[in-house]
């Protein structure tokens, strides 16, 4: 399903898209001018022992806004993949019920890598922060093998 927003068509999570980001249940809100905002409706499914959002939901949130953001510079939507990326964590995530939202925005670029920060929100609480790098990708090519383009296992 594709939602139209700010002229711009944002994919939703799909299990053929992205079937990691569609079994968490991620919504694209926004994707343009070098910015992204992106929400989930937290389920027991995204808590931990202590029953607050696991951080790894957090950071995966921050890691896609961040990452939109960067490829919302580029009217092909290029692909990127992240470098690195740095989180702090400053208050509890939220509760099964709730909703966060997490907000990218690239404050820098160069020819080839994209550097951004991120922020999640419960409401009107900055619940995290992140800074990330991340390096753009070409487009594959029809029967062209990620793996084989750049080597990965």
């Amino acid at each position: 399903m594709t939602q139209t927003r700010d002229n711009i068509d944002i994919p939703q999570p799909s299990a053929t898209l992205n079937p990691f980001l569609h079994d968490l249940g991620v919504e694209f809100l926004r994707m343009e001018n070098g910015e992204a905002t992106i929400s989930l409706d937290l389920t027991a499914r995204h808590m931990n022992s202590w029953q607050i959002t696991h951080g790894g939901v957090l950071m995966t949130m921050l890691d896609v806004a961040m990452a939109m953001a960067g490829r919302s510079l580029h009217a092909d939507l290029k692909g990127v993949v992240t470098v690195e990326m740095k989180t702090s964590f400053l208050q509890p995530g939220g509760v099964a019920g709730g909703r966060i939202e997490a907000r990218g925005k690239a404050f820098h670029e160069s020819t080839t890598m994209c550097f951004c920060e991120g922020e999640i929100w419960n409401g009107d609480r900055l619940i995290a922060k992140a800074m990330g790098t991340f390096k753009y990708l070409r487009r594959l090519k029809s029967g062209e093998n990620m793996k084989k383009l750049y080597g990965s296992d």
